[in-house]
């Protein structure tokens, strides 16, 4: 949980992720296992398996979040921001920001609409809150573009959302971006779980942890001795879906089919063994880095599992006992 929450307070829109990379990178460092960066910047973790010959097990889980990016800037200062990712603008309606210039600066700022205040606007509450109805107001002296322009802000500098981080200690924990914050620290609690009980499994283990899986393209490429390969990603709750934010969340299809049936089946009989409390559920509106694998021409049998998260692209809330269990299904699975 500790390392959880210096995941969520550590700012990573797509594309920008050097900082959380690092952060991943000291910490597998601290558990005594390399890390090799990819071209593209996603990590690798290979864990030796006892048995050899039988294929490597892949379990990828994304660094990388919704942010957004300065599109432009406006006579008046302020900024219009190009979305990174798949969110509902009124989402972040209202939110404290970052934005990161190329010169390494940091400036606070606040989402607003265009249209802020019903005191003077007479529709501003039926005011569409779209892209083009969107702006950021910079905490600096700003009224002018040029004064934006001398801060060193420019188009194309990253935005980040405040993530609000609450680790409560009933086990509660909400907070932007557990998608898929809330999987990495899964990820990196059946690593220590495996250096602390000085435990290898059955089968080679790569860990890949990415960084675009939230513009589609995560983990596309994945080393070619991958045979088997779980997404690790928060589950969806809402609708007629079955999960709660207690449960691990085995999801059997998404909006790019159906996962492979002897590991979803597998992953179900082991849930059921542990005891551990699960749900199967499909998403209708929703991609993982299985799929954008398979879609890479990866030949692999995927599955999808991860901590079930309500509020998903908002402001979302998951227990501590879905990450644990989680990371005990993964072990479970890797250990067969």
């Amino acid at each position: 949980m500790a390392f959880l929450q210096k995941l969520l307070t550590t700012p990573s829109p797509s594309g920008y992720c050097q900082d959380i990379m690092k952060l991943v990178a000291e910490e597998t460092a601290k558990l005594g296992y390399p890390m090799e960066i990819t071209p593209k910047g996603n990590g690798i973790v290979t864990l030796p398996g006892s048995r050899e010959g039988e294929g490597t097990v892949g379990l990828t889980a994304h660094v990388d979040t919704l942010g957004a990016m300065v599109r432009s800037i406006k006579p008046d200062g302020k900024l219009r921001f190009t979305p990174i990712g798949g969110y509902a603008m009124q989402t972040v309606e209202g939110e404290y920001c970052l934005i990161h210039t190329r010169d390494g600066r940091k400036y606070e700022g606040t989402v607003l609409s265009t249209k802020p205040s019903v005191h003077v606007y007479s529709d501003a509450r039926d005011w569409k809150r779209e892209e083009a109805n969107m702006e950021i107001r910079i905490d600096e002296t700003v009224g002018t573009k040029e004064d934006a322009l001398a801060l060193g802000i420019g188009v194309g500098d990253f935005i980040s959302w405040d993530p609000r981080t609450r680790l409560l200690d009933n086990g509660w924990i909400k907070s932007r971006h557990l998608d898929d914050k809330a999987s990495v620290a899964a990820l990196f609690g059946a690593m220590e779980w495996l250096k602390r009980e000085g435990k290898r499994p059955a089968r080679p283990v790569k860990m890949i942890f990415s960084t675009y899986e939230e513009v589609g393209h995560g983990s596309s490429f994945i080393p070619g001795d991958i045979m088997e390969m779980i997404a690790v990603d928060m589950g969806a709750i809402g609708d007629d879906l079955s999960a709660t934010e207690r449960d691990v969340s085995i999801c059997a299809k998404d909006s790019t089919g159906p996962y492979d049936y002897a590991m979803t089946t597998k992953l179900i009989e082991l849930a059921r063994r542990e005891g551990l409390p699960h749900a199967v559920d499909i998403y209708p509106h929703y991609g993982s880095d299985a799929s954008a694998a398979l879609r890479g021409g990866s030949n692999i049998r995927a599955a999808l599992v991860g901590p079930g998260v309500h509020a998903s692209h908002g402001m979302e809330r998951t227990h501590a006992d879905a990450v644990v269990n989680t990371a005990a299904l993964l072990l479970a699975y890797i250990m067969e």
